[in-house]
């Protein structure tokens, strides 16, 4: 899976009739975001968020939700480290 902003691994921006093909919006135990074609089976890891449309519209979407970029794992570990003090 590439980043967010990026198509699903080895795929063409657009399906056989030249039409712009559904997305999804997808996230994995991290709590990191990315874009998958929707219908595909998704990879190890990654869980459907819940939005499916456009990948403007996905992308949008995921620049609302995502504002903080850091890892799940790595922002227990600086709650941890600041309720420790």
């Amino acid at each position: 899976m590439n980043e967010h902003t990026s198509e699903p691994a080895g795929e063409q921006a657009n399906g056989p009739s030249g039409e712009e093909p559904a997305y999804r919006v997808v996230r994995n135990d991290e709590e990191q975001y990315s874009i998958w074609w929707a219908g595909r089976e998704l990879p190890v890891g990654w869980h459907a968020e819940g939005t499916e449309g456009t990948r403007e519209d996905c992308l949008a979407h995921i620049d609302t939700v995502w504002t903080d970029l850091r890892p799940l794992s790595l922002r227990r570990r600086m709650a941890e480290a600041v309720s420790g003090s």
